[in-house]
């Protein structure tokens, strides 16, 4: 018989329902909202332990899309690979709940979350983690700790707890904070762009764009209301989840350690040569040289006798070089390649030094290296995808791909596909620089980042290289926006803040979070915490340190940008606008009329029907100035009209026989098309010009002549003319 937990938070009412499906794993619930379900369940090897210190975790986010009443888009009416969103989600389910693992539990656990019944005003994100959280929570793992997300938006100035997809939309936050019921755990923020009109004189309006920045304060109010949230909704979950958890099972928490005496033995005797091994900023090098060092000692004497191997002698090699690279950071103030806590490595910036690129920056900051590629294309090549909820088909017209190939870090091994790591950085560079990009951009963007050299956040390195980038490109920014990696060093009471850190700092450090903003502020925050939570004090004095690295990168990024010569790859682009009902003019019948204009000056053409607005581009300059000008003479030499051709009856509008008069709008092989005076255009047809035979248009019309015709037919939108 199944059991039903119901809860009241944030005005929704939560459903989780226990022992009804999924029976045969160790934790499982069905958790609802609204008119969403989703299927959670863990299942954990007691009998199948590795042999290495870590938890082999996989989490699974998996949508299905019966769930919206739909099939699978393509040719395949099945799912197959993940798509980005489910990939993300998979990933802050992970980096949530992975920090509830005991140290030593070293069993194949899967956490597999399933949506069997979607609904587009519930945040699938939040709910899936929710769900997640229950099924291990309630399970027979060793694990008593509840951790959920909650969502923040911010609209006119008030926030919002697990806001709906139309109040994202109205919003300029969007914040997920996931965490106990006292300790935050993983944070994620982007801002989002809006635009308002201002008053300049007292008839005219201008349109100002906004990115939204938040400032630290700001932002940790933010995060602070999030932590009010998650503390009311873990207190209810772990209350009202008791009496459905099962009885933990009694598993044997590994213990991967080496007798006190060994690690002293090395401190005492190996300390200076550690120190130096530490001193190497390459990852490869710093390898190297540690297990040379731990070569040496299991040679010594000591080792010997002690009957120690080598694999013993390099886990002490590695205990005794965190301990040191912590108390250099903590009690001496000073870093492993000699930084202060604050200093930011030294940086180099190239633009366009790639000529057929459209634009790109080779960002270097110390020992990581970004080249940042950026690539402008019309508005109809962006990049489609399905979302679960929608029935038709998005578009999305900002991408930012990150590539991490293995030489970058010294390894030899193959680039295969993208891993979820590289998605996650990827979305990361986006959330940051695309709040910065012109509300009426329309054009589609993609930002490659390859990683060249890496020690130390190369996300933030495909941050600043790809905003210069975009400046490169000509895309219309709000501001630069800089991005820097921080870290957190916690000996007891003590602890150290530390800006830009490298590898080894974010493997041995207790917090790794990366702020990224322009000069008015935040645009984006990723923060994953490793020592168990944070206070909102040290939070704040984190942010403020990371502002004045930001802005020490944001002063080099401004020399930069005044040095970048357009790449000679760029498009050229003229816009200009139209009176909207001679659009119409210029597509032609059947399109006719602009696929002449583009074939015979080779440029791209977009119109807007709405506004009237005409983008012409291509590669060459008077080849798009001359198609501009063709553009406008026939828009000049169109009668206006009121209607669109659409919306115009014309069945009613013309009578058979009637005589009209017309202009030549152009002239084609099988005859010329005629614009109405009354709306429209109609064909008159090479045999209908005249009584004897025609063999070229061209000799008895001329494109912009007015005169008479008779209409023989209507039908629809179609008008058949015949000379008068």
């Amino acid at each position: 018989m199944s059991t039903v937990c119901e809860f009241e938070l944030s005005g929704k009412r939560e459903i989780f329902e226990f022992d009804k499906v999924a029976k045969q794993a160790n934790g499982s619930v069905l958790a609802k909202l609204g008119n969403a379900v989703v299927l959670a369940s863990v299942v954990s090897e007691f009998d199948n332990p590795v042999s290495e210190d870590f938890t082999p975790l996989t989490v699974q986010y998996i949508e299905k899309t019966y769930a919206a009443a739909k099939l699978p888009g393509g040719f395949i009416k099945r799912e197959g690979k993940p798509s980005d969103f489910e990939t993300l989600t998979s990933r802050v389910i992970d980096r949530s709940l992975r920090p509830l693992f005991p140290k030593g539990y070293v069993y194949p656990t899967t956490i597999t979350v399933m949506v069997l019944s979607a609904d587009k005003n519930v945040d699938l994100q939040t709910l899936a983690l929710n769900a997640a959280n229950a099924a291990l929570y309630t399970s027979n793992l060793p694990i008593r700790k509840s951790v959920c997300g909650v969502r923040v938006a911010k609209i006119e100035n008030e926030y919002v707890i697990n806001p709906t997809s139309e109040q994202i939309e109205n919003s300029v936050l969007d914040l997920y904070v996931a965490g106990s019921k006292d300790e935050l755990l993983m944070i994620e923020m982007k801002t989002i762009s809006s635009a308002e009109l201002i008053e300049v004189d007292i008839e005219a309006f201008t349109k100002i764009h906004n990115a939204n920045e938040m400032d630290e304060d700001m932002l940790v109010e933010a995060i602070g209301f999030a932590q009010n949230a998650l503390n009311e909704a873990n207190l209810t979950y772990e209350k009202g989840f008791e009496a459905v958890c099962k009885e933990q099972v009694e598993v044997e928490l590994v213990q991967f350690t080496i007798e006190e005496s060994v690690i002293n033995y090395v401190r005492d005797n190996f300390s200076t040569e550690i120190r130096e091994a530490i001193k190497k900023l390459a990852k490869s090098e710093r390898a190297t040289q540690l297990k040379d060092v731990a070569k040496v000692i299991s040679k010594n004497e000591y080792c010997t006798t002690n009957e120690l191997d080598y694999s013993t002698i390099y886990e002490a090699v590695s205990i005794v070089k965190r301990e040191i690279v912590r108390h250099m950071i903590v009690t001496d103030k000073v870093r492993a390649d000699g930084r202060g806590l604050k200093d930011v490595r030294p940086i180099s910036i190239e633009t366009n030094i790639l000529p057929s690129a459209h634009s790109s920056c080779l960002f270097t900051r110390g020992e990581t290296q970004a080249l940042v590629i950026a690539t402008v294309a019309g508005a109809k090549d962006g990049q489609m995808y399905e979302i679960l909820t929608e029935k038709s088909t998005s578009v999305d017209r900002f991408m930012v791909h990150y590539n991490f190939p293995g030489f970058s870090v010294g390894e030899a091994k193959p680039m295969f596909g993208v891993g979820r790591r590289e998605l996650g950085h990827g979305n990361l560079g986006k959330k940051a620089l695309e709040s910065t990009i012109d509300d009426d951009y329309n054009e589609t963007v993609r930002l490659v980042s390859e990683i060249l050299e890496s020690n130390g956040s190369s996300s933030m390195a495909t941050v600043c290289g790809g905003s210069l980038a975009l400046k490169a490109a000509g895309v219309p920014i709000s501001g630069l926006v800089a991005g820097v990696a921080m870290g957190m060093v916690v000996e007891g009471d003590s602890y150290s803040v530390l800006t830009d850190i490298m590898g080894l700092e974010d493997h041995d450090g207790d917090m790794d979070f990366k702020v990224a903003g322009t000069s008015k502020g935040i645009t984006a925050l990723q923060m994953d915490i490793k020592l168990g939570g944070i206070e909102l004090s040290v939070l704040k004095e984190a942010l403020l340190q990371a502002k004045e690295g930001r802005d020490h990168i944001l002063v080099l990024m401004e020399e930069a940008a005044l040095d970048i010569i357009p790449s000679g790859a760029l498009p050229l682009v003229e816009q200009f606008a139209i009176d909207p009902s001679k659009i119409m003019v210029i597509i032609g019948k059947a399109g006719a009329t602009i696929k002449e204009i583009i074939e015979k000056f080779t440029v791209s053409i977009d119109l807007d029907r709405d506004n009237g607005m005409v983008k012409v581009s291509g590669g060459s300059k008077q080849n798009v100035l001359d198609a501009c000008e063709h553009i406008k003479t026939i828009s000049n030499n169109a009668p206006a009209r009121k209607d669109s051709p659409k919306n115009i009856d014309f069945e009613k509008l013309y009578a058979t026989d009637e005589v009209v008069l017309g202009k030549v709008e152009r002239v084609v092989d099988f005859g010329a098309f005629i614009l109405l005076a009354k709306g429209g255009e109609g064909l008159l047809h090479i045999s209908k010009i005249s009584k004897e035979r025609v063999t070229n248009v061209s000799d008895v019309l001329s494109v912009g002549q007015e005169i008479e015709v008779k209409v023989l037919k209507v039908k629809k939108d179609r008008i058949e003319l015949s000379m008068n």
